[in-house]
């Protein structure tokens, strides 16, 4: 196992009805800037809701932000928080209204351009506003990690970046708030912690049977109750279970101590930014391609994927791991997601254009072992056509 420093500073206050506890978590005197994407924070009553529980605090209200957030919007926060005189924000959403509360948390306080931020993936961020999140759409892990996620439309860029100052001061989890959720939100939430998952174990083995087992157990409940999820949709236990594995899934623990791959990650990013795709649904078309070109140096570990998580131990190495790369591409597909890009409309020369966004922007070493150039990442893409 390699070494590692594990640091999660999180409150996390889980359970229906648990909103109520915004009046004992956010500080009693805060002017706070309560962040959410679009009318479903209104409509379900969850942002009222919030605001009964914030009680006679001064509140002020920012909604817009996008499934992808944007620079362009979240600069429109940055500028109420300073004109308003905000020093508390609350974010109200799923991951994507949380990694841009996040963004702007590090961008209201930053001296010089903010965009700085994500070009140099956070390092420069020496502070950060405090801030809270009420999770809505369990996806992404964001309610407990200090990773965000940002796209940039003018330059058709999406581009992460990580601090310990943007870890939320706490995040409230309310299974009962996804009960509203449409089928396609639920689907691309339980593919995308499924892939987060997968870019944290589906590397090569370093004796971690903590994280190994962990990983495993974690994808095994999300190919149980993902298809619940769906056609159970008011199943309070279900809804709980998988809240909880997303939070899991990208808290920081499985991954610490083993080598991570982020290159689905990656290239789904440049797909995203360019064609506007669901985020979860470009994992799933580059996941299943990815294993396949890069099977050789992933053997031992999809391997144990296949048998730990699916059962499959019959037949050669290869046609175990021909197995294993089918049953996960069914498992997207049940989901009702699919996992090609010719089923989005892409061909050939949107390929071209994704390897040039990757160039464009340093992606060019990608994996686990940064072996991933930009002719292994077209033989990737052209893999899932």
């Amino acid at each position: 196992m390699q070494s590692f420093d594990f640091y999660n500073p999180t409150h996390i206050s889980f359970g229906e009805g648990k909103i109520a506890e915004l009046d004992k978590l956010v500080p009693q005197d805060a002017k706070v800037l309560v962040l959410f994407g679009g009318n479903s924070a209104k409509s379900t009553g969850t942002l009222d809701e919030v605001k009964t529980a914030l009680k006679q605090r001064e509140v002020v209200e920012f909604g817009g932000i996008e499934a992808n957030p944007t620079y362009e919007t979240l600069m429109q926060a940055v500028d109420v928080i300073k004109q308003q005189n905000i020093d508390f924000l609350l974010a109200v959403g799923g991951g994507s209204v949380i990694d841009g509360t996040k963004f702007v948390a590090a961008a209201a306080l930053f001296e010089g351009e903010p965009w700085d931020i994500l070009l140099n993936w956070g390092a420069n961020v020496t502070q950060a506003m405090p801030f809270g999140s009420v999770l809505t759409l369990p996806a992404t892990g964001s309610e407990m990690n200090s990773g965000s996620v940002i796209t940039r439309k003018e330059l058709k860029a999406k581009l992460a970046f990580m601090s310990d100052h943007v870890f939320p001061r706490f995040s409230v989890l309310d299974p009962s708030k996804t009960f509203t959720l449409p089928e396609r939100q639920v689907a691309n939430g339980v593919v995308d912690a499924f892939v987060h998952i997968t870019e944290q174990y589906l590397t090569f083995p370093v004796n971690a049977p903590v994280q190994d087992r962990f990983a495993e157990g974690l994808l095994q409940t999300l190919v149980e109750l993902g298809p619940k999820a769906l056609s159970e949709p008011q199943d309070y236990d279900v809804r709980a279970n998988l809240m909880w594995v997303a939070t899991m899934a990208l808290n920081g623990l499985i991954g610490k101590g083993v080598p991570h791959d982020w290159a689905t990650h990656m290239i789904g990013h440049e797909i995203t930014a360019l064609y506007d795709v669901d985020h979860a649904r470009t994992l799933a078309m580059i996941l299943p391609g990815l294993l396949d070109v890069r099977r050789q140096g992933k053997q031992e570990k999809l391997l144990q994927y296949a048998s730990r998580v699916w059962g499959i131990t019959q037949g050669s190495d290869d046609e175990i791991i021909d197995q294993v790369i089918e049953k996960t591409r069914q498992f997207f597909e049940q989901m009702g997601i699919q996992t090609r890009l010719s089923d989005y409309g892409l061909d050939n020369s949107s390929i071209d254009t994704i390897v040039a966004q990757l160039e464009a922007h340093g992606m060019t070493a990608l994996g686990e072992k940064q072996d991933v150039d930009l002719a292994m990442s077209r033989k990737i893409l052209e893999r899932n056509l």
